[in-house]
């Protein structure tokens, strides 16, 4: 039987790239909420650190074998299930939708994780207020490369008028600027790709406000 469980957490970014393939995959799956908050952070149990040693979301377990991280998760998906593909063929593409993939997951949205965030309090006494400027600054650099890296190759979508990997990344750090009222409305390559993509089902069923564990 092909069993797929995903434990993630309904804000997190990189869960929402990982339902979002699924989704465009039509890989049905069990949802396990991961509260990263809740008694300390449920990620660093250690039930769920056997699954997935960096402590973190999310994880997907494909017949019973874990895998972490959200790029080695989509890959994955995208090799095992050739229904709508992720990934250009073509070299050079493929080359740049991984580019866009890194600024997304190297460049912007680390910074703007629980981890570095806790660690500006407690050993730097960063405010509520600092934390925001940080957050704030790191988004618009990220939102300023990513519309001029996607401007001439963007359609409806990333890139052209199919769907790619670009976007399962590109759409969740779309989501954090709103979440943390960084507006885009100044790049409107950014915006038509936002609006294109939420018109699409499978990105509007991944929104973390539509998931199990969306607080009501």
């Amino acid at each position: 039987m092909n069993t797929f469980v995903l434990y993630n957490y309904f804000r997190s970014s990189a869960s929402y790239r990982v339902r979002i393939a699924l989704n465009l995959k039509q890989i049905k799956y069990e949802y396990k909420a991961v509260h990263l908050v809740n008694n300390g952070g449920e990620q660093h149990s250690p039930e769920y650190t056997k699954l997935n040693p960096s402590h973190d979301v999310p994880t997907l377990v494909h017949n019973g074998k874990p895998i972490g991280q959200s790029v080695a998760i989509i890959e994955y998906l995208d090799q095992i299930e050739k229904y709508k593909p992720l990934y250009p063929a073509d070299p050079y593409k493929l080359a740049l939708v991984r580019q866009t993939i890194e600024i997304v997951n190297s460049g912007v949205q680390p910074l703007m994780n629980l981890r570095p965030l806790a660690l500006l309090t407690k050993s730097f006494g960063a405010s509520e207020e600092q934390k925001q400027a940080w957050i704030t600054h790191w988004i618009e650099y990220g939102l300023a490369a990513l519309e001029q890296h996607l401007k001439p190759h963007a359609g409806r979508y990333s890139f052209g008028d199919e769907v790619t990997a670009a976007d399962c990344f590109v759409i969740p750090q779309l989501f954090g600027a709103e979440r943390f009222k960084v507006p885009f409305d100044s790049h409107p390559t950014l915006k038509r790709i936002f609006a294109n993509c939420m018109a699409l089902e499978e990105f509007a069923n991944a929104h973390p406000s539509k998931q199990p564990d969306t607080p009501k």
